[in-house]
């Protein structure tokens, strides 16, 4: 992973925080814009994970989309691309880095992100736009935004994210591959990494092929999967690879649900989880006890 990104820029954070500080105390600002279509027509989907696109190994972010089963990318930056996977696999920092100030930022003022949309592609372009809930306001603040900060904010928030179906239909093509190492994926609200023999030996995992559960939400968090979990079966396969939990989710037939088994407690359980897009939860702060990455 570290032969893909780049680290931070020194300073960025700070400029980055008070663009939003300066946005959200004048409440709508120069940098606001209406939506390129109409929001009934955007298309809800699931943050999975981060790839590279393949042959120029950009970085992209994949989202899962339920209804069609598709898994689209769009590309991003590597410092993006970072903030993402940090996101998605509750990594902290001793200092805030860019988006988590964003976040905190927002919250110090009073405002909530609750959506973000990526809502046309403009001369090749990928739009964004960030939906705050302000204080003291009664409609909602809509902000310009490359969809890459917008995701990797949304990542952090627990807001949902919204694409136009012409960004999902530019991305049919388009060939990527996972990350080799440090891979973390979310399909069904399941947050999964690698089972490494270190994990195994740790929490005393089963010796049968499987990936490992970091965070739940939504329908599977009610199912009783939790940080912790061995997913051992998805509709009837053995996922080996975070990726393949991913592959395995989207090859579920349209209307069915996804079959999970896994272990935990000392026991095999099972559920049948709907493929929507699950209910949005802030992720923890701080990575789920039982669980060190």
């Amino acid at each position: 992973m570290h032969n893909h990104f780049r680290v931070f820029r020194p300073g960025y954070p700070l400029v980055a925080a008070l663009i939003l500080l300066t946005l959200l105390l004048s409440q709508v600002g120069s940098h606001a814009r209406d939506l390129l279509l109409d929001e009934a027509e955007l298309v809800p989907v699931e943050l999975a994970t981060v790839g590279i696109a393949q042959p120029t190994g950009v970085p992209v972010v994949l989202l899962r989309e339920p209804e069609s089963g598709d898994v689209v990318p769009i590309f991003i930056g590597p410092n993006e691309a970072r903030a993402i996977l940090q996101a998605l696999s509750g990594t902290t920092t001793p200092r805030p880095m860019t988006h988590d100030l964003m976040d905190d930022v927002t919250t110090a003022l009073g405002g909530t992100l609750e959506r973000v949309f990526v809502d046309g592609l403009l001369a090749g372009t990928y739009m964004g736009v960030m939906e705050f809930r302000v204080e003291g306001r009664d409609d909602p603040v809509r902000v310009d935004s490359r969809p890459s900060d917008a995701i990797a904010l949304a990542a952090r928030t627990g807001a949902t994210i919204h694409v136009a179906p012409e960004v999902l239909q530019a991305g049919d093509d388009l060939r990527y591959e996972p990350l080799h190492d440090d891979q973390v994926v979310t399909a069904v609200g399941v947050t999964v990494v690698e089972a490494t023999g270190e994990l195994r030996e740790a929490l005393g995992l089963p010796d049968e092929p499987g990936v490992l559960v970091s965070d739940a939400i939504g329908e599977a968090a009610d199912a009783g999967i939790s940080a912790g979990a061995f997913i051992l079966e998805v509709n009837g396969e053995a996922p080996e690879r975070p990726m393949d939990f991913l592959h395995q989710v989207r090859a579920t037939p349209q209307g069915e649900p996804v079959e999970v088994v896994w272990w935990q407690d000392g026991k095999r359980q099972s559920a049948s989880l709907s493929t929507d897009v699950p209910d949005p939860r802030r992720r923890p702060k701080q990575p789920q006890q039982g669980i060190t990455l």
